[in-house]
């Protein structure tokens, strides 16, 4: 974020656009035509493909105004070495799954989580629940897929409407994905915008915390007031995560450190890299069993200790259970599961790099800051952005991704810091994405859960309150942390 901003004299706005609207009508085409059947997956490279494709138009437009291909080349190289951190970061968070998978941490967590469960407490002790798990997973759609589906399941059969239960998990679970360090979308937010990963999560607690408390208080009502009969029987989930681990606070350590060091503000490779030794050390010292099953042996040697563990650090993990309802969540992809979104992150640099080059984002920035002429102006924009393209290009990602891209330079030249953008982009990409029937979240979440979008969205308090408490904190100038410089 600290290149130059290329002009471009030549370019106007209208060209400078071209390949904006060429790229949101093949993502959208992409997904809700050629790739919108169920078992179809456009995040399997599909749409990392058209990102290059709008390249290759961006490409054309700068040609047809006298910018050289090789200085479109070299910026590209320039945006792909600028994520060189965000992608190592992404490698190690895979291992921190897969380590703390194996050493019972994250099954510990639900375990713990699913004993508070009482009728009076049940809406917000759901939303409580699903936030833990998914920052520990860093994952919303692995949080609804297991715990979600039985919580859903539980709060029907004691009389909750199924709407209300689901907008509960889907509030924590999206409260989770948004804080943990594990999370793509998370990590994805502040490569796009030029910030670090714990920098974006620690100044994402000013909106994101603050939402939360409000939508705890709006369940805690909710369930006081309706009228419940019936009783919450988890104990079948507990018997069978006890069955393949052995579940103990101790394994609670290893988290606290790594908070801990996040909080010290320690770098976060180090910070990551010492919760995976950790992880790895607790999955020997408590979970044997589980290394003598991956590697399909009696006893511990050496041998089967660094293959069970390289492999959980590295590859998919799967840990056998009977229970259908703790399938997906006993499984972790290692570092082999980020490379999707290391491929989008590429594409996007890819894109861009030659958006850059031609000078397209300079003029697109221009031409936005004589639009946004307070800061609540540009907040505004940048969350408008994040909602049509989670309407019309129907992914999260891509709408992280290009406002992501398009709007860093808008917020330098404003004198902001790239946080700003980061979070507003979590505050309204990522949590409005399941709100939408037809984006890839909202139909993932709604069949998942048999619930209907339009059922939990009116219940799906955190999702909806995050972009407006975003931009309240930008109407009355909360914590918007300035550049030490403002960009002349």
């Amino acid at each position: 974020m600290d290149t130059k901003i290329i002009k471009n004299k030549e370019l106007n706005i209208w060209e400078a656009l071209i390949p904006v609207f060429a790229l949101i009508g093949m993502l959208a085409y992409n997904v809700l035509i050629a790739y919108s059947g169920e078992d179809d997956d456009p995040l399997g490279g599909s749409n990392q493909f058209v990102l290059l494709l709008g390249a290759a138009v961006a490409v054309i437009v700068g040609l047809f105004n006298k910018v050289s291909f090789q200085t479109m080349i070299d910026e590209v190289a320039e945006n792909i070495k600028s994520t060189a951190g965000a992608i190592l970061i992404l490698l190690m968070v895979g291992a921190l799954a897969g380590t703390w998978l194996i050493s019972g941490i994250i099954p510990s967590m639900i375990y713990y989580g699913l004993q508070i469960l009482i009728p009076e407490i049940f809406l917000p002790a759901t939303m409580v629940i699903c936030a833990v798990i998914s920052i520990a997973t860093g994952s919303s759609w692995t949080t609804s897929a297991t715990v979600g589906i039985a919580l859903v399941g539980i709060g029907g059969a004691i009389g909750f409407p199924i709407g209300m239960v689901a907008g509960a998990v889907i509030s924590g679970a999206y409260f989770g994905d948004k804080l943990s360090p594990m999370s793509d979308t998370t990590n994805l937010a502040p490569a796009m915008a030029g910030t670090d990963l714990f920098t974006h999560i620690r100044y994402m607690t000013l909106t994101t915390v603050p939402t939360f408390i409000i939508s705890l208080i709006l369940f805690t009502v909710l369930g006081l007031t309706i009228d419940i009969s019936g009783n919450t029987d988890t104990s079948v989930m507990l018997i069978d995560i006890e069955k393949s681990f052995n579940i103990t606070g101790w394994l609670f350590i290893v988290p606290v450190i790594v908070i801990g060091l996040i909080f010290k503000k320690t770098e976060p490779l180090i910070a990551l890299f010492v919760g995976v030794i950790l992880g790895a050390i607790f999955a020997l010292i408590f979970q044997p069993q589980i290394i003598n099953q991956l590697t399909n042996t009696d006893h511990i040697s050496f041998k089967t200790a660094y293959r069970g563990l390289m492999d959980a650090i590295t590859i998919e993990t799967v840990i056998p259970t009977e229970n259908p309802n703790l399938v997906k969540l006993f499984k972790a992809k290692g570092m082999s599961g980020m490379l999707g979104t290391i491929w989008l992150i590429l594409c996007a640099m890819t894109f861009g790099g030659v958006m850059d080059a031609i000078g397209a984002l300079s003029r697109i920035s221009k031409s936005l800051l004589k639009l946004a002429k307070s800061t609540l102006g540009l907040f505004a924009s940048t969350v408008g952005s994040c909602l049509a393209l989670n309407i019309t290009a129907s992914d999260q990602y891509l709408a992280i991704v290009v406002p992501g891209k398009m709007f860093a330079k808008a917020y330098k030249e404003k004198g902001l810091a790239p946080e700003n953008l980061s979070r507003t982009l979590e505050d309204s990409g990522t949590v409005t994405s399941v709100l939408v029937p037809w984006n890839t979240c909202g139909a993932y979440q709604s069949g998942t859960l048999g619930v209907d979008t339009f059922d939990y969205l009116p219940f799906a308090f955190f999702n909806l309150i995050s972009p407006v408490m975003t931009l309240i904190f930008a109407a009355f100038n909360i914590k918007i942390r300035q550049l030490v410089s403002k960009v002349a």
